[in-house]
């Protein structure tokens, strides 16, 4: 698996470029948005980490290019520790999760494993266990609401056959509640699956961000309530989910 850093920071970029090394990644190193938009067009770029601040531009803005050129390319962004309105734009363009800086380069790696270990990346390393209920067999696929949700190519089309251009987090959320329908989950349940950790600040409004986006690309307008929002509660898909067997 190859990461690629995007940091203008020489010493903090070749640190976690060598740290990464050393756990079994491949590393590439980028020094601002446009190395990094060079690196990813390359090819061979499984995941980025990737600076809020660059002297070349927004990463913010890469991150929103990139999520319209590689939507399925994770993306975890570094952000100074308090800044909260960089993190929330950041998840509302897709970001795959975050970390504030400073931070132990230990916990960033846990965070590109369990990234990649949703997106079903075998040799992304060992990790913390996730919950049972979420692990599918592969074979297994989702109807609910004439839609159908594939795991194997983390693909989900609309009653009419279109497809739906979903990020790697916003499958992996939706995955969350096809594996658990009818149930009311609280956001501090949705953050420990899709994040590997609840939020600690009770304000954070990370997983009300992630829920707002995946909503909008299913047209929940209110017209149909495919995600229900329980007051103080939490969030409950209120679909009939239907598994059935894959077709290759």
């Amino acid at each position: 698996m190859t990461i690629l850093v995007v940091d203008d920071d020489a010493d903090i970029r070749e640190l976690l470029g060598r740290y990464l090394e050393g756990q079994g990644f491949g590393v590439a190193l980028a020094s601002g948005a446009r190395e990094c938009e060079r690196a990813v067009a390359a090819g061979g770029i499984d995941l980025v980490v990737l600076d809020v601040m660059m002297p070349d531009g927004s990463g913010l803005d890469v991150c929103r290019r990139l999520r319209h050129d590689r939507p399925s390319l994770p993306v975890i962004l570094l952000t100074a520790l308090k800044e909260d309105v960089d993190r929330i734009i950041g998840l509302e363009l897709g970001a795959d999760d975050y970390l504030g800086k400073p931070f132990n380069p230990r916990e960033l790696v846990a965070r590109i494993r369990a990234v990649l270990r949703r997106q079903g990346r075998q040799d992304a390393g060992d990790g913390p266990p996730g919950d049972a209920a979420a692990r599918t067999p592969p074979e297994v696929s989702y109807r609910f609401e004439g839609y159908v949700a594939d795991p194997v190519s983390r693909s989900v089309l609309d009653p009419q056959g279109r497809d739906i251009p979903l990020t790697g987090s916003e499958f992996d959320l939706l995955r969350i509640f096809l594996d658990r329908p009818g149930r009311l989950l609280s956001r501090d349940t949705v953050a420990e699956h899709l994040y590997g950790r609840a939020p600690t600040d009770p304000l954070d409004r990370t997983v009300d961000v992630a829920m707002s986006r995946l909503r909008r690309k299913f047209g929940d307008n209110g017209v149909f309530k495919l995600f229900k929002t329980v007051r103080n509660g939490g969030y409950q898909l209120t679909a009939r989910v239907v598994r059935e067997a894959h077709e290759p």
